[in-house]
């Protein structure tokens, strides 16, 4: 358990079945828990359908709920709207699809160390644009991006003019849903005039924006960002403030942006939290998501935190807001992620290469899914 993410469900492998949701949780005492949405202190997974059971030593011990207001049917879909899967595994795209989350989010990051040309930065762009997606989809998952100078680099004035320079070619692309992560890292003067430059990129692109806020002076660095956003005019309803903690929900909510929360162990905000936040404020206009990375982060923060608020009572219909309908909401507005996209999505083949490259290595055996039948293949005998 991570001392303030308050980690306290488990997933383990689901069946090979295509779409098949298995999780085991734990309860205080980190055991499995068996129970059903009958008894007062009882509801089902929000995954599996199998038997919770609500912890008695912590918070959730002062609540009185009605499990059945928290139960999710079997299946339920998650999108991780900030996720860096260009830092993860293959190992990770299988067990995200096995736990229901059917399409992430992939916003334009800092990689550790510095860029030093514009070249590794149009490479960069291009491998989240293209392989990427080709990656996440042989593994069942839709896979978006979003296109920016991180803040962070943009204090390297050289390399940031011509970043930006070239921005808007990759804005355009198929598959981007915003322009982001903007905002601040040290609060610079030219951190500001890049910040300033892609506000008005997403404008002339018609994009949403995807806002970093800063690890540190937090809620300084919040104001300040959704000032600017109000100085040049952009609709809060087409922006996402990433990053939240408590400090700063009350203020991004009341001026009508989308307020996004990372769980991300230790740091930045945890699952436990996010469910008292969430049952504070309620549902409306808040994302959850990973922001995994090649740090120490979980690529199953979303289904975990579902889980967890499925275990505390929150009701299935904000559960689902907090951790699907909310990100489609506003990355849906680019007009280039669409709900279909998974609902009746490409069949799985393994075998497809991209550029002559496949994600299995010699003697592994490709998954290839069969077509599926319709109407007209059915004959009477």
């Amino acid at each position: 358990m991570h001392p303030r993410g308050g980690d306290v469900v488990r997933l383990l492998p689901a069946s090979p079945k295509r779409g098949g949701r298995a999780m085991a949780h734990a309860n205080g005492n980190g055991s499995a828990g068996s129970f059903s949405g009958q008894a007062g202190d009882t509801l089902a997974c929000p995954c599996c359908g199998s038997r919770l059971r609500l912890r008695k030593n912590g918070p959730a011990a002062a609540l009185e709920v009605d499990p059945s207001e928290g139960v999710l049917p079997a299946g339920a879909m998650f999108i991780d709207p900030h996720a860096h899967m260009i830092s993860r595994t293959t190992d990770d795209y299988e067990a995200m699809a096995r736990a229901g989350v059917v399409a992430v989010i992939e916003p334009s990051f800092w990689l550790g160390q510095p860029r030093t040309s514009l070249g590794s930065y149009v490479d960069y762009l291009s491998t989240i644009l293209g392989f990427e997606k080709f990656r996440a989809g042989q593994f069942g998952i839709r896979h978006y991006c979003c296109i920016a100078l991180n803040p962070k680099e943009a204090n390297d004035e050289a390399l940031a003019e011509e970043v930006l320079d070239m921005l808007p070619h990759f804005a355009v692309k198929e598959g981007v849903v915003a322009i982001g992560e903007l905002g601040y890292d040290e609060q610079t003067p030219q951190e500001d005039k890049c910040l300033r430059l892609q506000i008005e990129l997403a404008k002339e692109v018609d994009l949403p924006i995807m806002i970093h806020t800063p690890h540190r002076d937090k809620h300084r660095g919040t104001l300040r960002t959704m000032d600017v956003l109000g100085e040049h005019g952009f609709d809060p309803a087409r922006c996402v403030i990433d990053h939240n903690t408590e400090e700063t929900v009350r203020e991004v909510l009341d001026r009508g942006y989308f307020a996004g929360f990372s769980i991300y162990p230790q740091t930045k905000m945890g699952n436990e939290r996010l469910t008292e936040i969430v049952r504070q404020y309620g549902p409306e206009r808040i994302i959850t998501d990973s922001a995994c990375d090649w740090g120490v982060s979980d690529p199953l923060a979303v289904p975990k935190t579902a889980a967890l608020m499925a275990e505390r009572g929150i009701p299935a219909a904000a559960i689902r807001q907090v951790t699907y309908d909310n990100a489609l909401a506003v990355y849906g507005l680019s007009g280039s992620m669409k709900e279909t996209d998974w609902l009746d999505p490409e069949l799985i083949d393994q075998r497809t290469l991209f550029q002559g490259n496949s994600v299995l290595r010699g003697g592994q055996a490709p998954r290839i899914e069969a077509p599926r039948r319709s109407m007209s293949d059915l004959r009477i005998t």
